[in-house]
């Protein structure tokens, strides 16, 4: 399934008025469990860089993260980057209209073209490796662009049905993946080889959270997918389901789990 034109589809309803993007950007805290994971992850970074920090969000998106690390630490200067341009362009009329410009700036990038030097404190990437089929190159170039000591903190699907793939006749769910997952060994090998230290992969999405992404995800864009009458009875979905993906949300938060479909990566220059 082609993923991106119904993101962008959902963008655009929430495009426009400050509020109207603020208000996507809290259900996706609410609904998305990475953004769950990544923002626990993001306080502890947080505590390493209390004062002025460079940061990179690799890989922008909508621009939720670089939102909540401006309002983490104030002192952060935040670059979000993404080759999408509508992103980009959506990201800083937001980011102007917010008032936050000066703290968060936004531009089209390449990650394979990435040549910064000992330019940031730390550098984010939520959902983005697996649409990167060089990624080796874009790891040294993460490890370059660090300063030393700098930390890489990475959200991805694992090997273990990340993307809904749970053996080789199956296809990815989503149709912009060029890989399934990674493996803890993979990606820390591949993170080590860049140039990393202090690697830690640890599995996310496991039994409550594989739940959680089937009702609050994969069943809602499966649904857009066959027609877009089902924007007009995604707000009942949501709000039958919303209890219920909060709960598991929050049992996988919590869970340490031996396995699971998604990934979460720390590692320092």
């Amino acid at each position: 399934m082609r993923y991106d034109p119904i993101k962008k589809g959902v963008g655009r309803f929430f495009s426009g008025p400050v509020f109207m993007r603020k208000l996507f950007f809290l259900l996706l805290d609410l609904l998305l469990l990475r953004t769950w994971h990544v923002k626990k992850a993001l306080r502890k970074i947080a505590l390493k860089y209390p004062g002025r920090a460079t940061v990179l969000d690799a890989g922008a998106g909508f621009g939720q993260y670089s939102w909540r690390m401006s309002r983490i630490n104030k002192n952060w200067r935040i670059k979000a980057v993404d080759i999408d341009k509508i992103h980009i362009d959506d990201n800083n009329l937001f980011f102007s209209r917010a008032g936050i410009s000066d703290r968060v700036s936004c531009e089209i990038m390449d990650l394979g073209l990435l040549g910064e030097t000992d330019a940031y404190d730390f550098i984010l990437s939520v959902d983005v490796m697996e649409h990167i089929k060089e990624d080796e190159l874009v790891f040294r170039n993460f490890c370059r662009a660090l300063r030393s000591e700098g930390t890489l903190l990475i959200s991805t699907p694992s090997d273990q049905g990340g993307s809904d793939v749970h053996n080789e006749h199956e296809k990815s769910f989503i149709g912009e993946h060029v890989r399934d997952g990674y493996s803890t060994g993979d990606i820390s090998s591949k993170l080590e080889r860049a140039g990393f230290k202090n690697i830690i992969a640890a599995y996310t999405y496991g039994k409550p959270g594989n739940i959680s992404w089937r009702l609050s995800m994969k069943y809602p864009v499966t649904m857009l997918g066959i027609s877009q009458f089902f924007y007009l009875i995604l707000p009942l979905y949501y709000l039958i389901f919303f209890p219920a993906i909060i709960i598991l949300n929050l049992f996988d938060l919590y869970s340490d789990h031996k396995t699971g479909t998604g990934l979460l990566v720390t590692a320092n220059k």
